[in-house]
């Protein structure tokens, strides 16, 4: 097995989303502020392999120092979101790894949901089709999530003998629908229907599948627009509050919130407030 965990990069410090980002296992567009990562194999519903859990990884990364991106969009190309691990190129070759090979790779695809909730943009998944094993879990790392009518969501792990645990889904996946409804979804493996994620809170709202990446893109615009450096802190939060007390959850918002106050967009507010005007923030 190829070895993909490697140091942070140090020209990461250097990514600038405004220049053609140079991924090789996806899509990456960049305009006003808002990053497009798509998945890109339609022809086998978007699969993941060794190469692209590791460049995903490195992507959201390297968004901690992309302060040009202020909300990223991830959907899939040819009308399904993600597939999953690729059977051939990933179920394969797992059954025939020793067990340091394989913890590799399964703290490998765990860094990806952690990127993806460490980075300091809000990310929004545009989601249709077919969102089955990893592909639900970027899905459910996403901040937000649109779907489509055509939406099923799998967490398939079972299917494959495997348990429904994988890349943090017993800790997410009840955060976001419920124990219960978690238990069902990771013990079966059955898909969750549109009707059923929207009902359960998985998808924020459902749209038409011509309509779905145009309103995710809308609402990454409209973030991109807003306080960013409070996005990122309520981000934050939002990530660490689940380890909190109440009493250290109050406490740690009190810090947050004061950091927040003494940025110039919250100044920028207050003056567009008491001159009656919109508020044009830039992120600090």
């Amino acid at each position: 097995m190829k070895h993909y965990i490697s140091p942070t990069n140090p020209m990461h410090a250097q990514f600038d989303a405004r220049a053609d980002y140079p991924a090789r296992h996806f899509a990456w567009a960049f305009d006003a502020g808002v990053g497009t990562l798509t998945l890109n194999r339609p022809e086998r519903k978007n699969p993941l392999t060794f190469e692209s859990y590791a460049e995903l990884r490195d992507l959201f990364h390297a968004l901690k120092f992309a302060t040009d991106v202020k909300a990223v969009v991830v959907t899939g190309a040819g009308g399904n979101f993600c597939s999953g691990g690729d059977v051939h190129d990933i179920i394969g070759p797992l059954t025939r790894m020793t067990m340091p090979e394989l913890l590799e790779f399964t703290r490998m695809t765990g860094e990806l949901v952690k990127a993806m909730r460490n980075c300091p943009q809000p990310v929004i998944g545009a989601i249709d089709g077919i969102c089955a094993g990893a592909g639900a879990m970027m899905a459910l790392a996403c901040d937000i999530r649109y779907g489509t009518p055509a939406a099923k969501t799998a967490f398939l792990f079972t299917r494959v003998g495997l348990a429904g645990a994988d890349m943090g889904a017993c800790a997410l996946l009840p955060r976001v629908i419920g124990q219960g409804r978690a238990s069902e979804l990771l013990f079966t493996g059955r898909a969750m229907t549109a009707a059923e994620g929207l009902a359960w809170g998985f998808f924020n709202a459902l749209h038409d599948g011509a309509e779905l990446l145009p309103a995710a893109t809308a609402l990454a615009r409209e973030l991109a627009a807003g306080p960013t450096f409070a996005h990122g802190m309520t981000k934050t939060m939002l990530q660490q509050e689940w380890a909190m007390t109440i009493e250290q959850a109050i406490e740690a918002e009190a810090q947050a919130q004061a950091i927040c106050m003494q940025t110039q967009d919250f100044k920028r507010a207050y003056e567009a407030f008491a001159s009656k005007q919109k508020p044009v923030f830039g992120g600090d």
